[in-house]
């Protein structure tokens, strides 16, 4: 991980990406124009990364309402306060930890779900399987919204995303996002 500033602004990249407040954000912003935050109350972010897209909610889409921010790495939450001004306050809650066992083990239920967990370039494939898929649902509230940026190369006829999209069962509406700002795809869904 490297904190640089690219046309004066701060960004979290590792060698072969942007991690956190760059391209990355961006792709994640035009996911959250295509869901209505205004009916939010509460949001799980599996992947704070360096905290950008809790800016993002904050600043942009003047979003104040519960944060709940899972991040498994310590030194990224570190450097997400140190570089980032991130930290836990009475609306956003951080959490050190696994987002597959945090779906599999909480309760709570949630209005929107962001999945933005990625090694590099890559996300993990056990974030495509059926367990993880399954037990995210679970988690989302009746008319809750899913944005889930799944990665790069991926486009909408995709074996991967036909699969992943059926893993989250047939409660699901679905929305490809393909090369969303010329790379990465997202998924938007909303559980009906």
């Amino acid at each position: 991980m490297e904190v640089t500033y690219v046309n004066g602004k701060k960004v979290l990249d590792t060698e072969n990406a942007n991690y956190s407040y760059g391209s990355l954000q961006k792709i994640l912003e035009i996911g959250l124009t295509k869901v209505n935050l205004k009916n939010v109350e509460n949001l799980l972010l599996l992947g704070m990364g360096g905290g950008s897209i809790i800016h993002s909610l904050r600043n942009t889409f003047e979003y104040t309402k519960k944060i709940v921010a899972l991040e498994i790495d310590p030194a990224i939450i570190k450097l997400a306060m140190e570089e980032f001004g991130i930290s836990s306050s009475k609306n956003l809650q951080i959490i050190e930890g696994d987002a597959f066992q945090f779906v599999k083990t909480s309760n709570e239920k949630f209005q929107l779900i962001i999945i933005d967990l990625f090694i590099d370039t890559n996300v993990p494939p056990i974030f495509y399987g059926k367990e993880f898929c399954e037990n995210t649902a679970r988690l989302l509230q009746k008319n809750g919204a899913l944005i889930f940026n799944v990665g790069i190369n991926l486009n909408e006829k995709s074996k991967t995303i036909e699969t992943l999209t059926s893993n989250f069962g047939k409660d699901f509406e679905f929305r490809i996002l393909p090369k969303v700002n010329g790379t990465n795809t997202l998924i938007v869904g909303q559980k009906l």
